[in-house]
């Protein structure tokens, strides 16, 4: 689609992945305003900033809470497309704050389809919905009975499982208020299509990282640490659970994806994004380490056992019916012969640079965690979708990342 002088509105543009995509859109001399927030100090989002573009974009200050800041914001940007990115994005912020994160993520999202509405605007909008809707999904019979004794019923019942590779129409049962408030969304963008015919397409886009990526998600906490650790400015890597099987993209790619499903995604039909891969968060940390220059023999407890030898050697035999480049650490969870709990305090990680430690830490252990993700995506390739990056890809731009001392300080 040629994109030339397109208006396009992106709420949440001072985000990781909306500052990525006013990028791509300002590359495609599209007019590209954002909704922007009110900073106390004046200053512009460092997305931006990082991003180069603070001076091609037009910023309206607004928020997602004042329906007349968003009246206002249709009025200057009188969008052929908008990008409804922006929310209250952290899970674990989301358990200790519910109610934020509902009145931006719920109430919000119907300020401003509300205002769609009633200003009769004809924009199209992509809603950036969350693999995290689908929350416990169960890949044996073990974890199923498993859930049942940990949470007491597990509702809607599977009809089948494993139910991974994750499909649009799995049941969802979020885990989080995150999720919850992801999932009011959803259903309220596909309302508004059926019942007042606003054109709005929902993304349920799976993990998305790279450079810039928020310091508060795991894989910038621990892509943060490995520069640290190779920079001599902590000893170890401190982190919560990492047997969680994640789907991880690179930001790009679900970017080209939010570009496509404007241009060829139907109104009130629902489209994953992801790798059609998942990984664990022990293999971030080790294939993590290896890019940035450890040689990884073998891993052990701190309390002794659970000892794995090359534990990044790549397995690409299938699993629930698809192949996808794995390490070995990933196959053993996968198959439940493998699992390190807080009782283990820690992993000691064997390299031929010296030992390395992984350390737990309770506190980031969440009150509900989603045990695995992993993307079907055969409806958008329909449409045209490709994924072009790696892991490693990946893991390469968020520790180049960190290189500068300034972004790991934190």
């Amino acid at each position: 689609m040629n994109w030339k002088d397109k208006n396009v509105l992106i709420t949440g543009i001072g985000g990781f992945a909306g500052s990525y995509l006013a990028k791509k859109l300002i590359n495609k001399e599209a007019n590209v305003y954002g909704l922007i927030r009110r900073r106390a100090d004046g200053t512009i989002a460092k997305n931006i900033i990082d991003r180069g573009i603070a001076g091609e974009v037009n910023l309206i200050e607004g928020d997602l809470t004042d329906v007349t800041s968003l009246a206002d914001a249709l009025d200057q940007s009188e969008p052929d497309y908008i990008f409804h990115l922006a929310a209250q994005s952290f899970v674990e912020r989301s358990f200790h704050n519910s109610q934020e994160t509902q009145n931006i993520n719920c109430m919000g999202t119907a300020n401003l389809l509300e205002t769609v509405r009633v200003k009769d605007s004809d924009s199209k909008i992509v809603f950036a919905g969350s693999s995290e809707e689908y929350g416990l999904v169960l890949s044996s019979q073990e974890q199923y009975e498993k859930a049942k004794k940990d949470y007491g019923t597990v509702f809607p019942e599977p009809e089948n499982i494993p139910e991974v590779p994750i499909s649009e129409t799995n049941p969802l049962r979020p885990m989080s208020p995150y999720a919850v408030s992801k999932v009011y969304g959803d259903y309220l963008m596909r309302n508004y299509y059926h019942s007042y015919g606003v054109n709005a397409v929902v993304s349920r886009a799976f993990n998305h990282e790279g450079a810039g990526r928020g310091i508060m998600f795991v894989t910038s906490v621990v892509t943060n640490q490995i520069m640290k650790l190779k920079f001599g400015e902590i000893d170890r890597i401190v982190i919560g659970n990492l047997n969680a099987l994640r789907d991880w993209s690179h930001v790009q790619d679900i970017v080209n994806g939010y570009l496509l499903l404007a241009e060829k995604g139907q109104g009130g039909e629902v489209y994953n994004q992801g790798s059609m891969r998942t990984n664990s968060v022990l293999s971030y940390i080790l294939l993590g380490l290896e890019e940035a220059g450890w040689n990884v023999n073998g891993i052990e407890a701190v309390n002794g056992g659970k000892e794995i030898q090359d534990p990044t050697e790549f397995d690409e035999s299938p699993i629930f019916g698809i192949k996808f480049p794995k390490t070995k650490v990933d196959q053993l969870i996968l198959e439940g012969e493998l699992e390190y709990t807080i009782k283990d305090k820690g992993i000691r990680v064997n390299t031929q640079q010296g030992d390395v430690m992984i350390e737990f830490n309770p506190d980031r252990f969440r009150p509900a965690e989603v045990p695995i993700l992993l993307a079907d995506t055969n409806k958008i390739q329909k449409l045209g979708a490709k994924i072009e990056f790696s892991l490693n890809n990946i893991l390469k731009d968020q520790l180049n990342y960190f290189l500068k001392k300034e972004n790991r300080s934190n």
